[in-house]
């Protein structure tokens, strides 16, 4: 069975940080053959115990929260764990533990938050971000974007496919305006 430090190992040292958000087919079949048994044991509730460590709980939440994306993508299981993602991460954060974390790693503590459709959860991934990794520009501006969008739909209009959702007028013109990609633009603009 896989242990965190396989998955650890893969993300943070197989690949490289430019990897983390490009996906593409070639990548999100390696993660999928290598991983996908042991995210079903996730989701399934038998990983558990990954919760016992701050690298641990940060496999954890690449397993529960990046790795589906890549895996699924497309798919509403793209989004399946993220509500155990998100209850790990704040659980984590309440601990410190993401601070015990360094670099780039420490994103991940906060990308549970940064998927939520809540509000409050977009709020605090902002604040985090921007007093926990002084200098991410790049993932502060993400965080912002993200922000922006549930502020402005209250859900991401560029699930809804995927999760069957229909689309309101306001949220297809702004799919068809450039959707994510211009809302970044925007912030980078108004900076």
């Amino acid at each position: 069975m896989e242990d965190p430090d396989h998955v650890l190992g893969f993300w943070l040292e197989e690949l490289e940080e430019k990897d983390w958000y490009v996906g593409g087919e070639a990548l999100d079949a390696r993660i999928r053959d290598r991983f996908a048994d042991l995210w079903q044991q996730a989701r399934a509730g038998r990983l558990d115990g990954w919760e016992t460590s701050p690298r641990n709980v940060l496999a954890y939440l690449i397993l529960t929260d990046q790795f589906p994306r890549n895996m699924w993508r497309g798919h509403a299981d793209s989004f399946a764990t993220d509500a155990v993602a998100r209850t790990a991460a704040k659980r984590a954060i309440d601990l410190g533990w993401d601070t015990r974390i360094e670099g780039a790693a420490r994103q991940f503590f906060y990308l549970p938050l940064m998927h939520s459709e809540c509000l409050v959860d977009q709020d605090r991934c902002v604040r985090l971000i921007a007093t926990r990794m002084p200098g991410a520009d790049s993932s502060l501006l993400h965080a912002k974007a993200h922000r922006e969008v549930i502020r402005r739909f209250g859900r991401f209009p560029y699930r809804n496919a995927a999760l069957g959702r229909d689309s309101r007028a306001e949220e297809q013109a702004y799919l068809e305006g450039g959707g994510y990609g211009s809302t970044v633009e925007a912030l980078k603009a108004a900076a």
